[in-house]
């Protein structure tokens, strides 16, 4: 039988540990991996909604909104209520957050050299397109 889930599982796991050491390496323990896809959404569009967020991490609202609680209590991001509609919240970066983005990009370079050094870039692009079928079906 495959095994591909378990090997999924395994990999993440290893990547979360990489991460969680280098992160207290560079004395940022109060983070945690799943901090990561919010920082990546916020660095690539600087201020987005709570739901907008939400969707382009695929976790629900509860979820996302216990990460911003955390990441707005150690002075990563920000909130503010639209002035539109004020059901509309949005998330943007703090100086902290911002200043946190090299260190991001170390990590986050390391962690690929770990992980994808032993393959060419054609076997990468097929691997994720393989992965990208497999979640098609879930």
């Amino acid at each position: 039988m495959y095994q591909i889930l378990s090997l999924i599982s395994k990999i993440s796991s290893a990547g979360n540990a990489f991460i969680i050491g280098k992160l207290k390496e560079y004395n940022y323990a109060n983070l945690a991996p799943s901090h990561g896809d919010i920082l990546v959404v916020l660095y690539q569009h600087k201020k987005v909604t709570m739901q907008d967020l939400a969707e382009k991490i695929g976790k629900t609202k509860a979820t996302v909104t216990v990460l911003i609680d955390k990441l707005e209590n150690i002075g990563f991001v920000k909130r503010e209520k639209s002035t539109a509609d004020s059901r509309v919240t949005y998330v943007s970066l703090a100086k902290k957050g911002i200043k946190f983005k090299p260190v991001f990009d170390a990590i986050s370079k390391e962690l690929n050299q770990m992980l994808y050094k032993h393959f060419t870039k054609e076997e990468l692009t097929h691997l994720e397109c393989l992965l990208e079928k497999i979640l098609k079906n879930v």
